[in-house]
């Protein structure tokens, strides 16, 4: 068994659920990009990660957002030392190669930015130093919808820094049966094992870099990233960021899939989790966004001739 599979099948023994979050989850590790899960509370968002952090063989830290949480709080801070007279930095959470940041949107809009340039660059500036983050370094973020109590919006550059949203759905009957019956937050997640080390992701991050991708796959890409940047229902399109984004998450879909090149329908497939979250559409303030970009996204991924 691969080590993908083995990974794979690690997070399913606890994770009792949608079978496709999985592998997007795990899409986002290899193509190194953080992911935003997204659903109503109670159908595992949390578990999901955890299961994810203890599959893998690296350090791993949790963030509870709150509305009074601080950026240094999660960045770290500086502290003076009486002995040596000097200020010692000692950082936050954010360093570690899994970091799960619950409930994101609990907590507000500056704090939520505190996490752009880690996520962005896997560095934290302070005091006029730069600190690198761990390699591998993601963000596994869980959110709530908006309509729920005591939640505020991402601004537009956090989002675009997730390199997938996703949502998981309630699960199927014979799931939540075997969820009833194992508890497996109770009970399996504790005794999960890893089944990867830190070095063996690094290997399958740099693998996918290699993974071959067709000029007019390229093309492809373009061509949906333009036809949402001149769409009449949207204000803000696909941008160079998201266009990259969608071509790093089709080699990583290709690895998951065991070949050494994109096909199509890893581009096609990826389309709604990568860009849908990129765009703005014009009624944005008046009916929210997530479902209506969706749709929009898949009226374009329709309209975009597929290459031949």
């Amino acid at each position: 068994m691969s080590a993908i599979d083995q990974l794979r099948h690690n997070i399913t023994e606890v994770f009792m659920g949608n079978a496709q979050a999985v592998d997007r989850l795990i899409t986002c590790l290899l193509a190194r990009g953080h992911v935003l899960i997204e659903d109503v509370p109670g159908v595992g968002k949390t578990i999901l990660a955890n299961a994810l952090s203890k599959s893998i063989d690296c350090s791993f830290s949790r963030i509870q957002c709150t509305p009074d949480l601080l950026p240094a709080d999660v960045t770290g801070v500086s502290v003076y030392r009486k002995d040596t007279e000097e200020f010692e930095f000692r950082p936050g959470p954010v360093f570690a190669n899994i970091v799960l940041a619950d409930e994101i949107n609990r907590t507000t809009p500056r704090t939520q930015s505190a996490m752009l340039e880690a996520m962005s660059e896997a560095t934290v500036s302070a005091e006029g130093a730069v600190h690198a983050l761990p390699e591998p370094f993601m963000v596994v973020a869980t959110q709530n919808p908006y309509e729920f109590e005591g939640t505020y919006f991402l601004p537009e550059n956090q989002l675009d820094r997730f390199l997938m949203r996703i949502s998981l759905g309630y699960p199927a009957p014979g799931d939540e049966a075997r969820i009833l019956q194992r508890q497996p937050a109770l009970t399996s997640l504790q005794q999960l094992e890893p089944v990867a080390t830190r070095d063996q992701v690094i290997e399958l991050q740099q693998r996918v870099d290699s993974i071959r991708m067709d000029d007019s796959l390229v093309q492809y890409v373009i061509e949906i990233a333009r036809a949402t940047r001149e769409n009449d229902e949207l204000q803000v399109g696909v941008s160079p960021r998201g266009a990259l984004a969608l071509s790093q998450a089709a080699r990583a879909t290709a690895l998951l899939a065991d070949r050494d090149f994109v096909t199509p329908d890893d581009v096609t497939t990826n389309v709604i989790p990568v860009c849908a979250h990129r765009i703005i559409s014009r009624t944005y303030m008046h009916a929210g966004d997530t479902l209506t970009t969706r749709r929009i996204m898949q009226k374009v991924l329709d309209a975009v001739p597929g290459p031949v």
